[in-house]
């Protein structure tokens, strides 16, 4: 991100903001508030769109290659709306239509990671593996919880990762 920021109609949301992660890096940042923090995130995985500056995913602009930086980033939200979603395996048959992976495959492959998440709750776990199904070059958590800093890791591999938080104390166990 080069001087990224997120403006609706005239009040700044987030930014300006300046980082680079390196491939296999690690990034936690402390956010004042966690509007901000989930905006960051959403920016860093082409969710959203920076309104000014420039935010690159590997070599690819979300403004001109959503496609792209999407394959490239798992990304983690906060809170998924759980009324969308009946079931486990439909919520990972979405995540997968994303990437354009076969949903029996990408089911399989969540149940897997699940297995490998012992004790963190379903409301991350879950977010976690569809996350993850398709081995994203990064990830990217939104708020996540100090406790499941290990386990992330564990699951995660050397993939890069990137998290946001509005505790000092939070971001250290994901640094």
């Amino acid at each position: 991100m080069q001087k990224a920021e997120f403006v609706r109609n005239t009040e700044r949301l987030a930014g300006p903001l300046d980082l680079e992660l390196a491939e296999g890096a690690r990034l936690a940042l402390t956010f004042p508030t966690a509007r901000e923090a989930s905006i960051v995130a959403m920016m860093a995985a082409a969710v959203v769109k920076a309104t000014t500056g420039n935010v690159f995913i590997e070599e690819f602009d979300p403004r001109i290659q959503p496609t792209q930086c999407k394959r490239s980033v798992g990304y983690v939200p906060h809170e998924i709306p759980s009324f969308v979603f009946s079931s486990f395996e439909r919520y990972i048959e979405y995540r997968a239509a994303l990437w354009s992976l076969d949903p029996e495959r990408a089911v399989a492959h969540a149940k897997l990671l699940l297995e490998q998440l012992p004790g963190i709750h379903e409301s991350f776990a879950y977010p976690l593996a569809g996350a993850l199904i398709a081995s994203p070059r990064m990830l990217v958590l939104e708020r996540p919880q100090s406790v499941y800093a290990k386990q992330i890791f564990d699951v995660a591999g050397n993939c890069a990762t990137f998290s946001t938080h509005i505790s000092a104390r939070e971001a250290a166990a994901f640094a």
